[in-house]
């Protein structure tokens, strides 16, 4: 006997449709980034269609980089009546500038990487490697 109403949907279902796993919709429902279902009798959870948009809408949020935080923060901005576009540009513009920055990082290490792999040219060992004397030398400085 199926006790799934008709317009309600299983884990599996969601998940399918969702394109996760049935785990990240558990990871999921216990964050608060979708409704903790009403179960049946049995304890079947039975999500509400919508709950495949909102998993959508966390998942491409995900690979614009925002944390799970900013991505509560957004979803309740997009349920909340009083939210403007502007409250979403500002988040926005927020994670530009730390995209920005982790950019800059990325572009440090990325030098400091292509000196140190230009300098094993000149090493004739193991123990002359500038890429572990590096790694050593902050490991010693507290880095």
């Amino acid at each position: 006997m199926n006790e799934i109403r008709d317009n309600h949907l299983t884990i599996g279902q969601v998940a399918r449709r969702s394109g996760v796993g049935v785990e990240t919709v558990r990871f999921y429902e216990r964050e608060g980034l979708i409704a903790k279902p009403p179960r049946t009798g049995a304890g079947y959870r039975q999500f509400p269609p919508d709950t495949v948009d909102r998993i959508r809408f966390t998942q491409r949020a995900k690979e614009l980089g925002f944390s799970l935080r900013e991505i509560k923060d957004l979803l309740a901005l997009r349920m909340a009546s009083d939210s403007e576009c502007e409250d979403i540009r500002q988040r926005a513009e927020t994670k530009i500038a730390d995209v920005n920055e982790k950019i800059r990082h990325l572009k440090r290490i990325k030098r400091v990487l292509s000196s140190l792999a230009r300098e094993c040219d000149e090493a004739e060992s193991i123990h002359e490697c500038p890429i572990l004397r590096a790694l050593e030398e902050n490991n010693r400085n507290g880095k």
